[in-house]
């Protein structure tokens, strides 16, 4: 297995906050990353109301719009591939899954069935273009954010797994670190992981000047300005 700068326990808790607060903290711990590394367009959640997820990614591609022209013992077998692909990982893992069809989500790959199998072999959830369905049997606790709903599977099958992949602009691979929610996902440095908790105090210490100042019967212009520059001021 392959050493990482943090734990399983590092990526738990960073599935207390909400996943634009995750971006506010890699704009402080990773710079260079503010204009790249997440979601750009919009994205449809399973549930609104289940908890972040956070994870090493396991990547992989579908297509779903025609039949594989394989022979059904080989669809099958890349199947079982995946499936042992994402079960073989150290840590929580957070599949990201490309459609690669002309128009994603012809035919949903994830509903009753294979939520319930992908949380059993330690996925969180899943961050795909493509399309979900069975919304109201889904594995209990296992976050979809996915391109659309769509009632079908159609002819939909495995291409690839293991190799870079995008989603929504967001360039992801595998044994990235993944965080998402019902806002998006970013991915994290795995440099960044440890340092995000301290930037997010330092952020909610500056935010709670501003925020203080909203709530008041003083708020002015003049004093956002004020308020502003003593934010600055905290470190």
């Amino acid at each position: 297995m392959p050493e990482y700068p943090f734990t399983a326990a590092d990526l738990e808790a960073l599935r207390a906050w909400d996943t634009p607060t995750i971006c506010n903290a890699l704009e402080m711990v990773a710079p260079h990353r503010r204009g790249h590394g997440f979601t750009v367009r919009p994205l449809v959640p399973a549930s609104t109301s289940l908890p972040p997820i956070c994870g090493l990614a396991r990547t992989g591609t579908i297509r779903a719009a025609a039949p594989s022209g394989r022979a059904k013992e080989v669809d099958r077998a890349a199947r079982i591939g995946w499936y042992e692909y994402v079960a073989e990982a150290a840590m929580p893992t957070v599949v990201v899954l490309q459609d690669l069809d002309d128009t994603p989500g012809t035919g949903a790959f994830w509903g009753e069935v294979n939520t319930n199998v992908h949380k059993a072999i330690g996925a969180q959830g899943c961050v795909t273009n493509g399309s979900i369905r069975d919304l109201d049997m889904i594995a209990q606790g296992f976050q979809l954010i996915a391109g659309a709903v769509n009632p079908s599977h159609a002819y939909v099958h495995i291409v690839q797994y293991g190799q870079e992949v995008s989603v929504h602009g967001m360039a992801c691979h595998h044994d990235a670190v993944v965080h998402a929610d019902r806002h998006g996902a970013v991915v994290i440095p795995h440099d960044a992981v440890t340092k995000i908790p301290a930037a997010i105090e330092l952020l909610s210490r500056r935010e709670k000047v501003i925020l203080d100042l909203c709530a008041s019967r003083d708020f002015t212009v003049a004093a956002l300005r004020e308020a502003l520059a003593r934010a600055d001021e905290i470190h």
